[in-house]
């Protein structure tokens, strides 16, 4: 088994040392009920990770947006001390606001990009699953129907209503 599906069911993680969670019928005193809990309880993710595209679009995202943070902070203090450089500083900050809202777009586009190619996101209120599924259906009924029909022609009564 894996060791995801191990963690849930009362094994132990030799290679971390903590133990699984127990059964509260399997032990005594109070002491070992609070042992007994798990540090680490792992639970299924509500959402799909992002596609390494987004992800990678993202983290440049968050990067460029920190930096023109810190260049902007840096910008207001040589401003309020009136050094030389505030202007330099102020107008590279202007540019790296127009550079982190890029960055921002390119995230949002890259999504958009990587939905139209790889398909819809397989959530249950997805429309294409719905209609996948009506397809299905029809093709099921379908099929039944020829099947049906290809029984009636083996028996011989091919639009006969009775044997005289």
């Amino acid at each position: 088994m894996t060791e995801r599906s191990q963690t849930g069911r009362g094994r132990t993680e030799p290679h971390r040392g903590v133990p699984a969670p127990q059964y509260a019928g399997e032990f005594g005193g109070d002491e070992q009920r609070r042992d007994a809990r798990a540090l680490w309880v792992e639970e299924p993710a509500r959402r799909h990770p992002l596609p390494d595209p987004v992800r990678a679009a993202a983290v440049r995202a968050v990067i460029v947006m920190a930096l023109t943070l810190v260049q902007a902070m840096a910008a207001f203090l040589c401003t309020l001390a009136g050094s030389w450089l505030a202007l330099p500083m102020v107008i590279s900050g202007v540019a790296s606001t127009v550079v982190a809202t890029w960055a921002v777009v390119d995230v949002w586009v890259t999504r958009q990009v990587w939905n139209q190619r790889y398909g819809v996101v397989s959530e249950p209120s997805s429309t294409a699953r719905a209609l996948r599924r009506e397809r299905r259906a029809r093709r099921r009924q379908d099929r039944a129907a020829l099947r049906e029909q290809e029984r009636i022609r083996r028996r011989g009564g091919a639009g006969q209503l009775s044997h005289s």
